[in-house]
């Protein structure tokens, strides 16, 4: 068996899903859209410049829902889900998990965006295993807007996907290939680690660095 893992954000959709549901809070209202909708976009940037503080964005974007009744806050995922992120999904990102599938791949999705985000978008692409970051919840289960946990970011996503693999019973070396498909230069840590990285419509910083390395590059979306 072969391993497979893939970022989200930008290799698998042609979004990013943490901003995207940013901005979809300030269209339903929830969110201020001047002040609350530019200090996401500036977390964005942060994000693409490389220079993001992780658990300061987390508290962030979690202040547009976590106030709410835990139901509300899912109804409205759901919304988010089939009005923004379904038109996302395209054909040519499934078919690439397809083909991982039925080679008999372990696969999972290692995402920087946080698990309530992200578990219905790792759902509706069939894959079973999610890494995530992990949202902190106090004792009568609301969400605090603290990271849970080590995040997968930049080389957390390394501790990550090892502890979830021993979680499994495996470890990365007992792999034959380990395949690692991924848009962003902060994913160079684990790309750097695997046996196969993918640069998968990859930032012009990633892409120079594919180049001079003899990584594969690969273009899903126009």
């Amino acid at each position: 068996m072969n391993l497979t893992l893939f970022d989200l954000d930008g290799t698998l959709i042609p979004v990013d899903s943490d901003h995207s549901f940013g901005s979809f809070m300030v269209e339903v209202g929830w969110v201020d859209a001047e002040v609350w909708g530019r200090r996401n976009d500036e977390f964005f940037a942060q994000y693409n410049a490389g220079t993001l503080d992780l658990p300061a964005y987390v508290e962030f974007a979690t202040s547009a829902f976590r106030s709410r009744p835990l139901a509300e806050a899912l109804a409205m995922r759901e919304r988010f889900m089939a009005e923004v992120m379904q038109p996302a999904l395209r054909p040519e990102a499934r078919a690439l998990v397809e083909k991982h599938r039925a080679a008999g791949d372990l696969i999972a999705l290692v995402t920087a965006t946080n698990e309530f985000v992200t578990a219905p978008i790792a759902a509706a692409f069939g894959i079973e295993h999610l890494i995530a970051v992990q949202l902190e919840r106090d004792a009568t289960g609301h969400y605090t807007g603290a990271i849970r946990g080590v995040p997968s970011f930049r080389e957390g996503k390394i501790e990550r996907v090892e502890t979830w693999l021993q979680s499994l019973g495996a470890q990365s070396a007992e792999f034959e290939r380990v395949t690692f498909y991924s848009d962003s230069t902060n994913d160079l840590p684990l790309l750097e680690r695997v046996s196969h990285p993918v640069a998968t419509n990859p930032s012009p910083t990633l892409a120079r660095i594919a180049s001079e390395r003899g990584w594969p590059q690969l273009k899903l979306f126009a």
